[in-house]
């Protein structure tokens, strides 16, 4: 039986690690294309041992032109491609006083979160609308409970975000006679490197009541839903946003 397989982008650590080990336990092969040059030696140790082959390739997805290269490998590597699980993304460069907002940074966080993620999407739906199997497919986008709750501080965050929930919704809408479901996920206070600067805020917070739940997300949290998705059981839920953050964006009084 041949095994499905997935493209994992900023799979080397946080968040995507947990994607791809998942997505492995489940039976995927597993490519991650990650900025990370020496990443490929562990990754390669971790995944292999879940039973799966694996590729890595290292790119800015930022950079459009690597696109088609990245698309190639997953197909050289297994053949066909039946998960994307768009999960690149950087913060605000600086946060502050959102009139003091840089293009630069500006630019940057958009050209990662949104344009890079909407144009490597494009490149894998291409991809998986060119193979002739019946399997189900999966292009799982992470976005952040940020896609709807605003943070001033950091504010091209929170427009990248927004602005990939509404790529969702149109793609979703593109591939659904295509049986390819697209899906995102927005995570909420997620334990990775990139919160361990906030830890000692975060868990105050979180104590004081901030997210029902009482507790912080962790990568596993994330993983175990993106695994689900691409089993292609919930495909009639295509479209759907789905929040991983113990009821922290519900509205309260």
């Amino acid at each position: 039986m041949t095994r499905p397989a997935a493209i994992v982008t900023g799979g080397a650590r946080g968040i995507g690690l947990a994607c791809a080990e998942a997505l492995a336990d489940a039976g995927f092969d597993i490519l991650v294309a990650d900025l990370a040059q020496t990443a490929a030696g562990e990754l390669a140790t971790d995944i292999t041992a879940r039973g799966a082959k694996f590729a890595y390739v290292s790119c800015d997805i930022a950079d459009l032109s690597a696109h088609a290269a990245l698309v190639d490998s997953a197909m050289r590597a297994f053949g066909r491609i039946d998960c994307l699980v768009n999960n690149a993304g950087v913060g605000a460069v600086v946060r502050g006083d959102l009139l003091d907002l840089k293009p630069d940074n500006f630019d940057r966080a958009l050209g990662v979160n949104l344009r890079g993620t909407v144009f490597l999407s494009q490149a894998v739906a291409k991809a998986m609308l060119r193979q002739p199997s019946d399997d189900a497919k999966s292009i799982i986008t992470i976005t952040s409970v940020s896609a709807e709750m605003a943070s001033p501080e950091r504010s091209e965050y929170c427009m990248s975000k927004a602005g990939l929930s509404m790529w969702v919704k149109n793609l979703a809408l593109r591939l659904a006679p295509e049986n390819i479901g697209v899906f995102e996920l927005r995570p909420g206070i997620i334990r990775t490197d990139m919160t361990a600067g906030v830890t000692a805020k975060y868990d105050a917070l979180i104590d004081g009541g901030l997210v029902p739940a009482k507790r912080w997300g962790e990568v596993s949290d994330i993983g175990a839903m993106v695994a689900a998705l691409a089993a292609g059981r919930l495909g009639f839920s295509t479209g759907s946003i789905i929040n991983v953050d113990g009821a922290l964006s519900v509205p309260r009084l």
